[in-house]
């Protein structure tokens, strides 16, 4: 842990600001103002001088909301990963390849977004910027008002994409700030930072890696009739560099689409409903265009004045490290089509995972619990990194801190909350265990585990069945792979008829809480008996051998049949066969989101495992994403199986858990 010398720093709009509460329950949720302080791209630079050069050269460094550093004109680093300001996140860095004997200059573009979302704890009237740089052990710099400090005036809003998760950036280059990172920069107009009259930060330092970034050069281009296009291949998460040669006021626009209409042209109205198109202004001679946020695409077009040229285009990638350090069982190893599945789940994970789990990086931008449990385990089985895991462990065990029984979307502003998500964080903290073998952080999180459960218990269960629940019960997502699930689960209301799907959630997570106990060598948390016993009264029908959807209902939906498949919980073989053949029958399409990795966890349980690839090259699911051209996974399993598809979904990676070669017993039993 580093104790900060530097004070937080900002300009003249957040000195004096208070910090506003934006935690709010979801339902009956104020509606907070957000109009004054946003969008606000707010730079730093400070001078200094080195004898020598130092052998080991280290910065801590932080912002809110994020920052892009620059150090002798060279980039170096972003973040810091989203976080809750009462476990503020810092980076510590090895900086001593970017400096130099004689003059230094460090620059950072800061950007405080300022909206109630997904995507970052905004819209707080908190922003600012701390940092030292020590030398050989030695405190040489520190954020304080020495630092010069000025808005990027290049940078204009002009729209929002996703549920206002990000501004579109119009952008100007004939600012007076660009170029500010370069040395020979003058800044001796900028004013001096100030000081941040309030804070109430709590550090820590990040316990997960940097962004990495790699150069994309696009597969193809075209120039016709004033239109250039290129074509990466395939999408990534990242931003273009371009260069471009035109005049003074010229205005180039500049799209970016995941496809091509039918004409040929780059459709930047997303799927997604993210519309892709930001105007550029251009100054005489040569012009430089580098975003600060990021977009999800493959192809870029731009639309270009008389006279203008483009010079250079790439696409700058972002994403989370990734070495592939497990392969694919050896019996499914010659099977063209399940390698082609594993081979899409990994790229998915290479290219897609940001500075945390997102569950689509266009429009949530959300660092979803539920998703994140089951991409974390797919990354950790995968690569054998369990950092990124740990912070989802670690960030939804503090989001209780604020809702005792857990939030859906972790360090962001937006406090939403789904039923089933915290119970699947459950899981995820077994499966760390049995993967790593870390007893010390199983017995770190367990009594966390059990406070859990215990508010579970005392604000939904009554006669041992979980009732009554303010959180949304997403089942199945999108709706119409719920096969008619019937019980009234829209969001935003109170869910108060006992259903299948919960109960057997919260089923599953007092039967994983025992099984850390029983590692810990501890008593069992809980006995399930009178659960059991409430769960199969209310939604088991002896008659069919199969679970109906609700205590009121007599419907049978796959779906309500899934949950106590894969959790485990058919009462008799009967049961065990007739959801097996139905799941068999109706093929795996049928299921999408959350209940097909259930589905599969089930035949893994009942020791039906051989069935697994067979039931994974149903033609309708990842092959279906393949045939149609994806690189990596989508939000349903085809481009039109969902109203608003993200063409670029993390969470049905999870294909690859099923494919690798790993002993799926031991980890699902």
């Amino acid at each position: 842990m580093h104790r900060f010398s530097g004070k937080w720093i900002t300009d003249r709009e957040f000195a004096d600001l208070q910090p506003r509460n934006v935690f709010f329950r979801q339902i009956g949720r104020p509606k907070l103002d957000c109009r004054e302080h946003r969008n606000r791209h707010i730079l730093f630079r400070k001078g200094f001088s080195l004898d020598t050069l130092p052998q080991k050269a280290t910065l801590y460094i932080t912002a809110d909301d994020y920052y892009k550093l620059y150090i002798n004109g060279r980039y170096v680093n972003q973040g810091p990963a989203p976080c809750y300001h009462f476990q503020y996140n810092y980076n510590t860095l090895d900086v001593t390849r970017f400096l130099q004997p004689g003059n230094n200059v460090i620059a950072i573009h800061t950007l405080y977004q300022g909206l109630i979302n997904r995507s970052w704890q905004s819209g707080d009237q908190r922003h600012g910027l701390l940092l030292d740089l020590c030398c050989d052990g030695r405190l040489l710099l520190s954020s304080d008002e020495t630092f010069r400090t000025h808005p990027h005036t290049g940078f204009s809003e002009v729209g929002t994409v996703g549920y206002d998760t990000a501004f579109l950036e119009g952008y100007d280059s004939r600012s007076l700030q660009e170029g500010f990172e370069q040395p020979d920069y003058d800044d001796s107009s900028w004013e001096f930072a100030q000081y941040r009259k309030h804070w109430d930060y709590t550090l820590t330092p990040q316990a997960t890696h940097s962004l990495v970034e790699e150069y994309v050069e696009p597969v193809a281009t075209h120039c016709r009739d004033g239109v250039f296009t290129a074509d990466f291949g395939a999408n990534f998460v990242g931003c273009l560099e371009l260069a471009v040669t035109g005049h003074e006021a010229q205005t180039v626009t500049v799209r970016y689409g995941q496809e091509l209409n039918e004409d040929g042209s780059v459709r930047w109205k997303l799927r997604a409903n993210c519309d892709y198109e930001e105007p550029w202004i251009l100054k005489e001679g040569e012009n430089h265009l580098s975003p600060f946020e990021y977009k999800v695409f493959r192809y870029a077009e731009l639309l270009l004045p008389p006279g203008c040229q483009v010079t250079q285009c790439r696409l700058l990638t972002r994403h989370y490290p990734f070495t592939l350090n497990r392969q694919i069982r050896p019996e499914y190893a010659k099977d063209p089509d399940l390698q082609a599945i594993f081979g899409l789940c990994a790229n998915t994970l290479y290219w897609g995972v940001q500075d945390a789990i997102q569950d689509c990086m266009e429009r949530e931008r959300g660092f979803y619990v539920g998703d994140g449990c089951y991409t974390c385990l797919t990354g950790l089985l995968l690569t054998g990194d369990d950092t990124m895991t740990r912070k989802l462990i670690d960030d939804g065990f503090a989001s209780t801190q604020l809702v005792d029984t857990m939030l859906t979307c972790l360090d962001c502003s937006f406090m939403q909350e789904v039923a089933e998500y915290p119970l699947i964080l459950c899981d995820l903290v077994l499966w760390h265990y049995r993967i790593t073998g870390d007893r010390d952080y199983l017995a770190q999180n367990y009594p966390k585990v059990c406070r859990l459960l215990e508010a579970y218990r005392r604000d939904y269960e009554k006669d041992g069945l979980l009732q009554d629940l303010d959180k949304w019960c997403v089942v199945e997502w999108p709706k119409p792979y719920r096969d008619g699930y019937d019980v009234q689960i829209r969001e935003g209301t109170v869910c108060h008829e006992p259903h299948v799907s919960i109960n057997a959630y919260y089923i599953q997570a007092i039967h994983t809480a025992n099984k850390m106990a029983d590692a810990l060598a501890l008593p069992a948390y809980r006995d399930t008996a009178c659960l059991l016993e409430a769960f199969y009264a209310a939604f088991y029908d002896e008659k069919r051998h199969l679970f109906t959807d609700s205590l009121h209902s007599e419907h049978v939906s796959l779906v309500g049949n899934v949950f106590p498949f894969g959790f485990g919980l058919c009462p008799d073989a009967e049961c065990v066969k007739n959801i097996s053949e139905m799941l068999q029958s109706r093929k795996l399409s049928s299921l999408y989101l959350f209940t097909a990795f259930i589905a599969l966890e089930g035949f893994v349980r009942y020791g039906m495992q051989d069935r697994i690839g067979s039931l994974m090259k149903d033609e309708g699911a990842w092959l279906r994403t393949i045939r149609e051209g994806g690189k990596v996974t989508f939000e349903g399993w085809g481009k039109d199986t969902k109203w608003n598809t993200s063409l670029f979904h993390l969470t049905i990676s999870y294909g690859a858990v099923f494919l690798c070669d790993t002993d799926l017993e031991a980890l699902f039993g």
